[in-house]
């Protein structure tokens, strides 16, 4: 503080010494002296860090004030916030999940539930495009059928086919916009080995050998002539069969079992309340069996909806 202030009056004494050796001639303004002076005191100021720079007012109310140089901040620029249009979240695996053993050189559909969380929808103009891995003799690209909305889930299945040697194999998928950009990642993960063989012969191992349907129609006090959907399961053997519907809308039922006390056949119904504006347009309801098989069965195809009661 003391050095400071001893600083501060040795530059003053020295701006009057100048200023007084610098009085106006004839031909030199009172202002330019001045200047002269305040220049002298920024350069000495500037070789002493951390001293103020005093403002000097010696003549006529004429403010003196040397310059000085201003560190300037540089504010950095906002982040561009990343696009939420498409974001795609993986629900479930439908079929196949992981593990499942596969019969080498057999053809399978392996079906994932993904959801649009984004804030685009996902046109036909979308794809899902196979990635790395093993394409399991699969598409490279397989188009989108309809429209998934924001908040929406879909169904999204390819035709694939086991590798011949056996081992495990996994192909990786992603989803494609109609600029090409490529998003999300899913994938099937499969074991290629021969099922076991059963140690006694004469017993078949059990699996679902055929699904068979036919449209009927329901009612109740809301609805009439609703289609309902009949399917006809049959077995080699005894055992439980667990499977689900599902349906053109790409919604599906939660897993049901069934159980076979022997080989035969066993049917069982779903209804649909499908309005009547759908009426004439093309609807499908089929079953996909989890178990043994893991095989979807195809589906019934029909244009009747519900009518007004």
């Amino acid at each position: 503080m003391n050095n400071n202030f001893r600083a501060v009056s040795i530059l003053l004494v020295l701006f009057l010494f100048l200023a007084s050796c610098n009085l106006p001639t004839s031909g030199e303004s009172e202002g330019s002296s001045l200047t002269a002076a305040a220049q002298t005191i920024a350069a000495l100021t500037s070789a002493t860090p951390g001293l103020p720079i005093p403002t000097f007012t010696p003549f006529g109310g004429v403010t003196l004030t040397p310059s000085a140089t201003l560190a300037v901040s540089t504010i950095p620029p906002v982040a561009t916030a990343t696009s939420n249009c498409n974001i795609m979240q993986f629900i479930t695996d439908v079929t196949y999940p992981d593990g499942t053993i596969v019969t080498p050189g057999s053809g399978f559909t392996k079906t994932w539930r993904l959801k649009n969380v984004g804030t685009c929808t996902w046109t036909p103009s979308y794809a899902a495009v196979f990635s790395s891995g093993n394409s399991m003799n699969g598409p490279s690209t397989q188009a989108l059928v309809g429209n998934v909305n924001p908040g929406q889930t879909v169904d999204l299945s390819v035709n694939l086919t086991a590798p011949g040697s056996p081992g495990d194999y996994t192909g990786n998928w992603r989803l494609r916009d109609g600029s090409g950009v490529l998003f999300g990642q899913f994938y099937v993960q499969i074991k290629s080995q021969n099922p076991a063989v059963a140690t006694n012969t004469s017993a078949p191992v059990f699996a679902v050998t055929s699904v068979n349907y036919s449209l009927g129609t329901w009612n109740d006090g809301s609805h009439t002539n609703c289609p309902r959907v009949t399917a006809n399961i049959t077995t080699n053997a005894a055992g439980t069969v667990t499977y689900h519907w599902t349906r053109s809308d790409s919604s599906s039922s939660s897993t049901s079992t069934l159980v076979f006390g022997s080989a035969g056949t066993q049917s069982i119904n779903y209804d649909w309340a499908l309005g009547s504006v759908w009426a004439g347009t093309t609807s499908w309801v089929g079953i996909y069996i989890d178990g043994p098989n893991h095989q979807d069965f195809s589906h019934l195809e029909f244009t009747t909806a519900c009518t007004t009661p």
